[in-house]
């Protein structure tokens, strides 16, 4: 809901007066974060990891089953027979008790029972102690929910990283397009120029053509920056889940830079942050507790329980009988030791190839970070180079303006110079741009 009314308040925010929507890197990022699929996906993995977790858990309580069967059999399961004859029968008087004076013939009896029935179980069982399988389950499923989180972490990192990549290439297209607007501002009066001292009889017509051909080739630029510019926002537009609009402006400003020391933090201090190295931490965390788990296949289980039953033979005039019983239960696992210490071995050798990768990739993440460090400052020095070019260029141009005024020089040397300052804008734009990007991924992978 929080995000829900972030979009709604920073989209009303993007439309400006006009319809014209306006669209910040900060914006950006809230809603790649909030409709990019991968990170919905990542989500959804954390919440299934703490469904799973609460299902572990119910593993302390009792386990409560119950069960009902019903039979009709073709002949009965249980006969009893009776031999029958003569039964001697008492008249009353106890001094024929002996020698009985009458009989009465009973023939053959034959008993079938269990010919129909119906039987109800209820049975509750608590497990006593299961070789701390339901506490290392229980545990397990936790470390599942913390490494989902962080795999949730490296997911967002990642679509951040790459809307700020998108984000910052329509910024240097529409730098580019002012440094060629400026270019053609200045053809467009050297033209003039140019013709009126080709009108005067002052130059040759090959001059003139000269600044025309440079025109037109400017302006084939200015139509693929364009096009260019369409793409880029494009890309970032389904980035971000947001409608293509032509009119959409971002306001980054390459102008704004800060010093890469106002950046910088320990590598030692930005190490234990990183959702990388708590992953490699997660891993042998997970191979010790998966070896626990399997240790306890092989330990006693002791648990005891209640049963009650309900036995009704469906007869007529004959009700049924109930019965329960409480018990305990004591397994102990005997054979499974034989191929289960080599299965425990395996685990063992598991969990020191998860600490080696531990301590190899905990080097190779400090490097990691470190040539990101490096890689800043060498883009922040670009910067200042580049800069310093195009004072160079600009002051070159300037002289060259001033001695093809003066017709001290030709005018394929005036059009080599601003060509050449043209050229230097474009690298300080793409050098800036690198910088942004730069900083990006160094805070990311500092953990920040």
């Amino acid at each position: 809901m929080k995000c829900f009314v972030f979009l709604v308040l920073g989209l009303g925010s993007m439309l400006n007066l006009n319809g014209q929507m306006r669209l910040t890197l900060e914006e950006s990022k809230a809603m790649a974060l909030e409709n990019n699929g991968n990170v919905k996906n990542s989500r959804l993995e954390l919440d299934a990891a703490w469904e799973t977790k609460k299902e572990a858990f119910t593993n302390y309580f009792p386990k409560i089953s119950a069960s009902a069967f019903g039979m009709k059999a073709m002949d009965p399961l249980l006969e009893i027979g009776m031999k029958g004859g003569d039964l001697p029968v008492y008249d009353g008087t106890p001094a024929n008790l002996a020698n009985p004076l009458q009989y009465a013939y009973m023939p053959d009896v034959n008993i079938g029972l269990f010919n129909q029935m119906a039987l109800g179980i209820v049975n509750i069982q608590q497990p006593l102690y299961a070789g701390s399988k339901i506490k290392t389950g229980n545990r397990l499923a936790e470390l599942n929910i913390e490494v989902k989180e962080m795999q949730r972490k490296l997911s967002e990192n990642d679509i951040i990283l790459k809307t700020e990549q998108q984000y910052w290439q329509v910024i240097v297209i529409q730098e580019k397009q002012k440094t060629v607007d400026s270019y053609l501002d200045f053809l467009d009066r050297l033209h003039n120029q140019v013709n009126n001292a080709y009108e005067n009889g002052l130059t040759i017509r090959n001059d003139l053509l000269k600044v025309s051909i440079k025109q037109q080739e400017l302006k084939v630029t200015k139509i693929q920056l364009e096009n260019g510019k369409k793409l880029a926002l494009m890309q970032l537009c389904q980035t971000i889940g947001l409608e293509y609009r032509p009119t959409l402006l971002l306001e980054g400003n390459l102008e704004e830079l800060s010093l890469p020391d106002s950046y910088y933090i320990p590598t030692g201090d930005a190490l234990p942050n990183r959702a990388e190295y708590q992953l490699l931490e997660k891993s042998v965390d997970a191979t010790g507790l998966q070896k626990k788990m399997q240790n306890g296949n092989y330990l006693p289980t002791l648990g005891v329980g209640i049963s009650g039953y309900y036995l009704d033979q469906l007869e007529s005039g004959v009700d049924g009988t109930f019965n329960g019983l409480a018990f305990a239960s004591l397994t102990i696992p005997i054979s499974d030791w034989w191929g289960g210490n080599h299965k425990l071995k395996e685990l063992r050798i598991r969990e020191s190839m998860a600490k080696n990768n531990l301590e190899e990739n905990k080097g190779l993440l400090r490097l990691q970070m470190e040539k990101a460090w490096v890689d800043l400052n060498e883009a922040y020095d670009k910067i200042q180079l580049t800069k310093s070019i195009l004072e160079q260029t600009t002051e070159n141009l300037r002289v060259n303006q001033d001695s093809y005024d003066n017709g001290l020089i030709q005018l394929s040397d005036l059009l080599e110079a601003r060509a050449l300052k043209a050229e230097t804008e474009d690298k300080l734009i793409e050098a800036k741009n690198r910088y942004k990007l730069a900083v990006t991924d160094y805070l990311l992978l500092t953990a920040r």
